[in-house]
């Protein structure tokens, strides 16, 4: 029953594979830390198998490496066990074990997040909710749904839009995203324009506390002026306050019509400035894309997609509307393209077909696998006021200049958050370790300097820990903190993350 440290240096070579530019986030986490954590051993193994049955616990090494990794690049953390609990009293009474005994606990579903905020960082237990995939019910009257949050994001927006009703938020992994996931990160995705993030369609949420309580934190109305919102606090808390068991949704009647423009430009600035101009026309889009040159250009050849794209184009913007009335959407589509054209846009492509549609919003969507499959990498979620964004652009392009590196740049210049793929391409070793670090450091800090700030919709997780005093202050980080600890005292539920 022995307890280790996993402030020593032993727990970074037991549990970290990493490249030599996180150095500074293990250094982080070492400082961080300040709690005595128990190592699970096999009377902790033989109680927690009880709770959940022989069949969903594991602790063989195939199983613990495949939960030992999201998405986010270079980044590996073995947990010590993986359950798999069914119920929220399993997970209840798994919580409570785990707290007595100081074994820490994090929270995972698809592992598709991109700041490491999943990662069982300090071992013990990865809490897997992928069992919890009910569709509880969907209430066509009230406009609401309740879920667990295993269910899949696109699972749910199609069961709801069988019954003619919206869920909005649609992040670029909703084929494959856990909701509890989106809740935890605060998900957006291109809709999120006009229909706004995942924090603005949660009414109420089944909560187990770290020492095992169950709470709501909410009731299951529209507005409700009753005490501090525990609701909002849990949303983007990123698994750090309590584990989500129950979810319910506020929905919106389905909108009928959409039409999807792709608008290309000679250059990137003039791009990023046409943005801001659609909303002066009285025009909010429910979609408005950023793509650079070089994002389709691999995207194009990563995919099956056929499409040829004139020399001259230096960037897309991918423009949808959506509504009830189609006469009006063209109408709509014809001021945009107004718009763009005082920006030098080139010969517009409008897609009023699903085909033609669907294969727009694959090249977006794909791009983050194709930028992944063509080089070494780092991508950076940062979000400004949107009409700042030809001036964020401008800026990375200046600092990558400085510090040797290149970036392919794409994301919802509707809303500001330009995603930032810093690319290893050709720089050494050396360089890509020792370099990358301040020039993600100047990005975020001229991201601020613009009214901006360096997540948008991934989280800051593990991966961004070391950046935030560049936005927070100490005295909010500090608040935060004492969050975190009124929650969880004992500090087991997702350690080491966001501070």
């Amino acid at each position: 029953m022995g307890v280790i440290s996993r402030k020593l240096s032993k727990s970074v070579s037991n549990f970290l594979i990493f490249s030599c530019k996180y150095k500074l986030a293990v250094a982080n986490l070492v400082k961080f830390v300040q709690v005595e954590y128990k190592k699970i051993d096999i009377d902790d193994v033989a109680s927690l198998r009880q709770i959940v049955g022989d069949n969903f616990l594991f602790t063989d090494d195939e199983k613990l490496l495949e939960y030992s990794h999201d998405e986010t690049e270079d980044l590996s953390f073995p947990p010590e066990v993986v359950i798999k609990p069914l119920t929220t009293q399993e997970i209840s009474e798994i919580m409570q074990y785990c707290n007595k005994r100081n074994i820490t606990v994090t929270p995972c579903g698809s592992r598709t997040g991109l700041s490491g905020g999943s990662l069982p960082i300090m071992g013990g237990v990865a809490l897997s909710l992928e069992r919890l995939d009910s569709i509880i019910e969907i209430d066509e009257r009230n406009l609401q749904a309740t879920v667990q949050p295993g269910v899949i994001n696109q699972l749910f927006r199609d069961a709801v839009e069988e019954k003619g009703l919206f869920y909005p938020p649609d992040p670029a992994s909703k084929g494959s995203c856990c909701l509890g996931g989106n809740l935890a990160e605060n998900a957006g995705g291109p809709k999120a324009l006009k229909y706004g993030v995942t924090k603005d369609y949660v009414l109420n949420l089944e909560v187990v506390l770290p020492n095992g309580e169950v709470i709501w934190t909410g009731a299951n109305v529209l507005k409700n002026s009753t005490g501090y919102n525990l609701t909002q606090l849990m949303i983007g808390s990123e698994g750090t306050l309590g584990v989500i068991t129950k979810i319910v949704f506020k929905l919106l009647p389905l909108p009928t019509n959409d039409i999807t423009m792709l608008v290309p430009f000679s250059s990137s600035e003039k791009a990023c400035e046409a943005v801001s101009e659609v909303f002066r026309e009285g025009i909010t889009p429910s979609a408005l894309e950023f793509i650079e040159r070089d994002a389709i250009d691999w995207t194009l050849r990563y995919s099956d997609i056929e499409m040829q794209i004139p020399d001259e184009v230096k960037a897309h913007l991918l423009v949808e509307v959506d509504g009830y009335d189609i006469d009006l959407l063209f109408k709509d589509c014809e001021k945009i393209a107004n718009v763009m054209q005082r920006f030098d846009c080139g010969e517009i492509l409008l897609a009023d077909s699903k085909s033609q549609k669907e294969q727009l919003w694959k090249i977006r969507r794909l791009v983050g696998e194709a930028v992944k499959a063509n080089s070494i990498y780092k991508e950076e979620d940062t979000v400004v006021p949107r009409a700042e964004l030809a001036k964020l652009l401008k800026g990375v392009k200046e600092i990558g200049g400085k510090y040797g590196f290149k970036s392919v740049c794409y994301g919802h210049a509707g809303d500001g958050n330009l995603h930032v793929n810093i690319i290893k391409g050709e720089m050494s070793d050396k360089d890509w370790n020792t370099k990358l670090t301040f020039g993600i450091r100047a990005i975020f800090e001229l991201t601020k300097k613009l009214g901006g700030t360096i997540s948008g919709e991934h989280g800051i997780g593990f991966v961004q820990k070391g950046y935030i005093d560049i936005v927070l202050s100490k005295k909010n980080i500090e608040i935060q903190k004492g969050i975190k600890k009124l929650f969880d005292p004992n500090q087991i539920l997702n350690p080491g993350k966001i501070f």
